[in-house]
């Protein structure tokens, strides 16, 4: 039955066209999604309500979740990579052995984050750029979420390892279902048992740690191909580094997120409360439709490994550029939205003059280079889910780390508010310009290995 299962996976995913496929992949995964941003943006939305200090502070633990979901990604979409290419050349045994690895490795790294980040809770805010008005309301967000860690993490590994398996449909089920339980929650925590910050975080918590169990009874009821459990948990330290070098792309990707927004805050936090709660909003307003791309490029990743692990190169190339223009095409509609009704749309969550002033101009800077994100992401899975460990890594350093970090530094000095508000959108062009010759290596290095 599970030689079966495996097989018709397999057909499925080496000959299904592939249009169909990604579409069929990335709909449960765009909707996941957008769900996950959308209840990170109903945080911001509910605890904007109490004040610009409190939205502020939204901001800065939101750099701190970055750190969290830079391990976790690192795991789950390092393992994913793995498991992709091993099902596609039928090994079921080493994909097992991989996702429990994982699992645990995620669980444990969580659970490290915990311990160290409530130890030093005051401290960590402040560097995460809490001023003095804000760091109560940060410091009450982030007792929370850091209780939940472990349980963050392991949903990452847990959700990548079922769309490495062309499961998405089943991952959309779990995390949907947590993340409409803590838009549910947030009002009632935050409001009417006026807990304030901290009810946003206990809501987020709970809704995480639901999502987590819905994940994980997938695999303990063995509708999977992978299974988890201690039986596969070999003493094999190389299987463990595999997985981290594996998914270095995507701890470089989050974990410069998380020093970018750090160095975001630090800079916006010069010009007062309202020039952080305004940035606040429009990262997370950012995140909320780079999601969409993200959903997509997830969808597109175990096409990619799969058919490039049963050496079906044709079949890569065809999936990757119906990506980039899909990809393109969703972001330059939703591009166009933020940029038209900017000001309209930063009321929605903060009603003060200084705050949307500095929050539009900043989103229509941002909007305005959204729709490269579909050729940066894209370039960068491929790579990923292709075993190009340096080129994927380089690639993920570019627009949050190689780029901004200097920019967020330099042009503040230049241009003042006006160059917090514009650095991401240049980071993002210089970014697209640097994925063009790594794409073209690429392809000619593949037509090599079709001839």
């Amino acid at each position: 039955m599970e030689e079966s299962a495996e097989k018709a996976q397999f057909k499925k995913m080496t000959e299904t066209p592939v249009s169909r496929l990604i579409i069929s992949l990335a709909v449960p995964t765009v909707i996941t999604m957008l769900v996950t941003s959308f209840y990170n943006m109903a945080d911001t939305f509910f605890v904007s309500q109490i004040g610009t200090s409190a939205s502020a502070a939204v901001g800065v633990v939101f750099s701190l979740m970055a750190i969290i979901q830079a391990v976790g990604f690192t795991l789950g979409m390092g393992s994913a990579s793995i498991i992709s290419r091993l099902l596609g050349v039928h090994d079921l045994e080493k994909a097992s052995q991989t996702a429990t690895t994982a699992f645990f490795a995620a669980f444990l790294f969580g659970l490290v984050i915990s311990v160290c980040g409530t130890a030093c809770l005051d401290d960590l805010m402040r560097l995460l750029g809490a001023t003095l008005s804000v760091l109560p309301y940060a410091r009450n967000y982030a007792r929370f979420i850091l209780l939940g860690t472990p349980f963050i993490c392991s949903s990452f590994v847990l959700n990548n390892v079922l769309r490495s398996e062309g499961k998405s449909a089943k991952a959309m089920i779990a995390l949907t279902s947590g993340g409409f339980i803590n838009i549910a929650l947030d009002p009632i925590f935050i409001f009417a048992l006026k807990l304030e910050t901290a009810g946003a975080a206990i809501a987020t918590v709970i809704s995480q740690i639901i999502g987590f169990s819905l994940l994980l009874q997938f695999f303990l009821r063995k509708k999977t191909l992978c299974r988890i459990s201690p039986k596969y948990l070999k003493p094999d330290f190389s299987r463990l580094v595999l997985i981290i070098l594996t998914g270095l792309p995507s701890l470089f990707r989050q974990g410069l997120a998380s020093i970018s927004t750090i160095m975001l805050n630090r800079a916006a936090a010069v010009y007062g409360d309202a020039a952080l709660a305004g940035m606040s909003i429009v990262m997370r307003l950012i995140q909320l439709v780079a999601s969409v791309m993200i959903g997509i490029g997830q969808g597109f990743t175990p096409v990619s490994g799969y058919n490039y692990g049963a050496k079906n190169y044709e079949r890569v190339k065809k999936a990757y550029f119906f990506t980039v223009r899909a990809g393109f095409m969703c972001l330059a509609v939703c591009a166009a939205v933020l940029f038209g009704f900017a000001p309209q749309i930063i009321r929605l969550f903060r009603d003060d003059a200084d705050v949307i002033k500095i929050g539009a101009a900043a989103l229509r800077f941002q909007a305005a280079g959204l729709p490269f994100h579909s050729f940066i992401i894209a370039t960068n899975m491929l790579m990923q889910s292709t075993g190009r460990i340096k080129s994927a890594s380089l690639l993920s350093c570019m627009r949050q780390g190689i780029y901004f970090l200097p920019l967020v530094i330099v042009m503040p000095l230049l241009f003042g508010l006006l160059g917090v508000e514009m650095s991401q959108a240049i980071s993002d062009f210089m970014s697209f310009l640097t994925a063009i010759p790594f794409i073209i290596v690429f392809f000619r290095k593949l037509d090599k290995n079709e001839s």
